[in-house]
C-alpha cells in the first residue's frame, strides 16, 4: 500500500460499531442471490459483551492491502445487531484469498462497501483464528 493511501486500515461504519451489541459469525457457503440479500451460510456462533468489542477492534485494525484476484469467495462473515436485534446493522464478508471484504447494510456508506485488507497481518490472523474457533 502506498503512503499516500488515505485508508491505512479497514474502516467500519462508526455509528453501527458503536451500536453493536451482538455479532453473528457466519460460515459462508456462497454469494447472495441479490445485492441486498444476506450472504448464505451457517451461523456458527453469537458473540456478545467483550467479545463484540474484541472482534470489532480486530476488524477495525486490519491493515489495508492491494487488490488480489481470486473471484471473491468469502469463507467467513459477520452480522452486527443493535440491542433491538431486529435488523442487521451491517454485514461483512471476508475473503482471505483476495484480501477483500465486502460490507452491506443500511449503516454502510457506499465508500466502505468494498475494501482490501492484509490477511497475513497479526490482526487478520487473530480474526481468522476467532472465526475458526467459533466453528463446530
Amino acid at each position: 500500500m502506498s503512503p499516500s493511501d488515505p485508508r491505512p486500515h479497514l474502516r467500519l461504519p462508526a455509528d453501527a460499531v458503536t451500536a453493536t451489541v451482538l455479532i453473528e459469525v457466519v460460515r459462508i457457503s456462497g454469494l447472495p442471490a441479490g445485492r441486498e440479500d444476506p450472504y448464505p451460510g451457517t451461523v456458527v456462533a453469537h458473540w456478545a459483551g467483550s467479545r463484540v468489542g474484541d472482534a470489532l477492534a480486530l476488524m477495525d485494525g486490519l491493515p489495508g492491502s492491494e487488490r488480489h484476484r481470486c473471484g471473491f469467495a468469502p469463507g467467513w462473515g459477520v452480522r452486527a445487531y443493535d440491542d433491538s436485534l431486529d435488523a442487521v446493522l451491517f454485514e461483512a464478508a471476508f475473503c482471505f484469498t483476495c484480501h477483500e471484504v465486502r460490507m452491506q447494510g443500511a449503516a454502510v456508506p457506499s465508500g466502505l462497501a468494498t475494501q482490501f485488507f492484509d490477511p497475513d497481518a497479526p490482526p487478520a490472523l487473530s480474526l481468522l483464528a476467532l472465526f475458526r474457533g467459533a466453528a463446530p
